[in-house]
C-alpha cells in the first residue's frame, strides 16, 4: 500500500492542501477553512502530511500526529526554489509537496507544548530586556542635551541620574518662580492671574 503525501500550506482562516493520487496520478488541489481541517485527515488513511515550518505549524503537527500521521516541517528558504508560478496558496502549498520528495531534504523537529512554552517565555524576557535598555539610553540623551554625561553601562547610569538631575536644578523646575521647593510642586495661580491682570 502506497502512503500519501500531502503539502499543507498555513493560514489563519483558508488552507491550501496539494496531493497526487499515486494509484490515478490524479492531482488534487483543495481549500480547507481552519475548523475543517482536522476534520478532513481524520477521515483519511495515515500519510505523509509535509507544511511549512510558519507560525501555528507546531501546533497543527501535533494534532495531525494525534490522528496518525507523519508530520514533517520544512523551513521556508528550502520550499522556495521549488515555487514554480507566481506565489499563491495552491503554488506554495505544490512546492511544499514537491521539496518534500527531495531524499536529502532537511526538516525542523516538531516542538512539544512545554518547548514552545518555554520558549516563549525567553522572547518574551528578550523584548522586555530590548525595551529596558531603549529606555535607558533615551534616558542618557535626553540629559546630554542638558549637558549631563551619564556613564556607560546600565546600573551605573540609572545610579547617576538623581545627581545629574540635581546639578541640572530638575531640568529648571528650580528656577521657575512658581515652583515650591519645601512642596515639589508647582503653582497655576501666576499665569492665571497675569491672564486675569491682562484681560483687565
Amino acid at each position: 500500500m502506497q502512503v500519501t503525501t500531502y503539502g499543507l500550506d498555513l493560514a489563519k482562516r483558508v488552507m491550501q492542501l496539494h496531493w497526487i493520487n499515486m494509484e490515478t496520478g490524479e492531482i488534487h488541489r483543495k481549500q480547507l477553512k481552519r475548523r475543517a481541517l482536522l476534520e478532513f485527515f481524520a477521515n483519511r488513511q495515515p500519510g505523509i502530511v509535509a507544511m511549512g515550518a510558519c507560525g501555528s505549524a507546531h501546533y497543527w503537527a501535533r494534532e495531525l500526529r494525534k490522528l496518525g500521521h507523519e508530520v514533517r516541517l520544512i523551513a521556508a528558504q528550502f520550499v522556495r526554489p521549488f515555487v514554480k508560478t507566481n506565489k499563491n496558496d495552491a503554488a506554495d502549498a505544490a512546492a511544499i509537496w514537491e521539496s518534500v520528495q527531495r531524499p536529502d531534504m532537511r526538516f525542523v523537529a516538531v516542538k512539544s507544548e512545554e518547548q514552545q512554552s518555554v520558549l516563549s517565555l525567553h522572547r518574551i524576557r528578550e523584548q522586555l530586556i530590548k525595551i529596558r535598555t531603549m529606555q535607558v539610553n533615551q534616558i542618557r540623551g535626553l540629559l546630554y542635551e542638558f549637558g549631563a554625561d551619564l556613564p556607560q553601562g546600565r546600573q551605573r547610569g540609572l545610579k547617576e541620574i538623581p545627581e545629574a538631575l540635581a546639578e541640572l536644578g530638575g531640568f529648571g523646575i528650580a528656577q521657575d518662580p512658581r515652583h515650591d521647593p519645601s512642596t515639589g510642586a508647582t503653582s497655576r495661580r501666576t499665569g492665571s492671574g497675569h491672564c486675569r491682570s491682562a484681560r483687565a
